[in-house]
This record gives C-alpha cells, structure tokens and sequence, in this order.
C-alpha cells in the first residue's frame, strides 16, 4: 500500500464523510424529536459532533469498499401520534439531508472554480476536491439508503407504504436484511445500480 496516496485520499475524504453520516444521523433524529420522541436527545444523539454517531466498522467499509454508514439514531415509534406515517419522515429524513448536504457541495464547488484565480492553488486543489467528494459520498448515501432492503432507510420508508398485511410479512425480513446486502454487493448489483445515478448526479451539481 502507497501510504502517502492513502494518507492524502484520508485527509480529502474523511471530513466530507464525518459530515454526510453525522449530518444523516442527526437528521433522523431532530426529526424524530419534532415529531415527539426525546430518545436520540435523552442519549445525546441529537448533536453534530460526529464521535457521538461513529461506527468503527462503517468507517473501515467506507475506505475499504466506498460504502459507509454510521450509528443508527434510536428512534422509539411509542412516542408518535401517528407512527406509521411519522416513521416514514423520519426515515425520508436522513435521505434529504444527503440530498440537500449535496448541492450544497456542488454549488460551493462551482463557486469555488469561479474565484480560481483569487487563492492560492495549494488551498483551492484540495478544496475543490473535498467539496467533489461531499457532492459523490452525500448522494452515494442518499441512494445507498434508499435501497429498500433491511436495516437501509428505504425498507423503513416501503415498510410505511405498504398495506398493514404485507408489512408484517415484510419486516420478518429485516433479521436477514444485511446477508442479502452483502450478497447484493458482492455480485455487483448494487454498484450497477448506484455509480450510474451517481455520475448522473455529478455531472449535473458540478458539470
């Protein structure tokens, strides 16, 4: 391994990963607690400090695979007045906030090309690369948390779509969501699925 080029793609990567999985979290659980349930802010979860919703095991799958994720917010359904519809906000939640810490990304980028010739290279190059990588890890989550596979937020949102009867028969699935992600993964279907709507989405907030 070339520890100078893993060190240099660390230091671009990780702060807009730190960002796009704390900002995710956190999301679900403000959301949650609009919506009634104290749970994330009784355990100190309702914070943008990312060592409070670090997993150790999302990180390491992140750098080896391109694929992360964090500690899931607790969220206590008893608390809403509505459940199945409040659960479906606060699992569209944390997809928004991906989705919105996206364009962010894109449009600082741009405007990042437009002041080129105002900074220094040495600060602008590695700028404009974190902000690229925030543009590509924001909606890698978005649409990696929209596949509606167990524990993923989209079989939390299809959970709350489907009819009470087939609901039930769906979330008898969720003990073996993450075999058949790894499965999906491993065959390549996930990335077939994803880096085109990933590059989609690239060249239209950065060109």
């Amino acid at each position: 391994m070339d520890l100078h080029r893993f060190m240099q793609e660390f230091a671009i990567l990780a702060p807009p990963f730190l960002l796009a999985i704390t900002v995710h979290e956190f999301a679900h659980g403000y959301v949650a607690y609009r919506l009634g349930d104290p749970t994330a802010a009784r355990q100190g979860r309702l914070t943008l400090n990312p060592l409070k919703h670090l997993d150790i095991f999302g990180v390491l799958a992140f750098f080896i695979m391109k694929i992360g994720w964090a500690r899931p917010v607790p969220v206590d359904q008893r608390y809403f007045k509505e459940p199945r519809r409040d659960m479906l906000w606060v699992s569209l939640a944390g997809i928004g906030a991906n989705c919105g810490l996206a364009v962010i990304c894109g449009v600082l980028a741009r405007l990042l090309v437009l002041s080129a010739g105002r900074m220094p290279m040495y600060f602008l190059y590695p700028l404009l690369h974190m902000l690229a990588a925030g543009v590509w890890i924001n909606v890698m989550l978005a649409i990696f948390n929209l596949i509606p596979i167990p524990p993923l937020d989209g079989s939390k949102v299809l959970l709350h779509l489907l009819p009470e009867g087939l609901a039930a028969g769906y979330a008898r699935l969720e003990p073996f969501g993450f075999l058949v992600l790894l499965a999906l993964f491993y065959a390549g279907v996930i990335e077939k699925i994803m880096l085109p709507l990933i590059n989609m989405a690239q060249r239209l907030l950065i060109g």
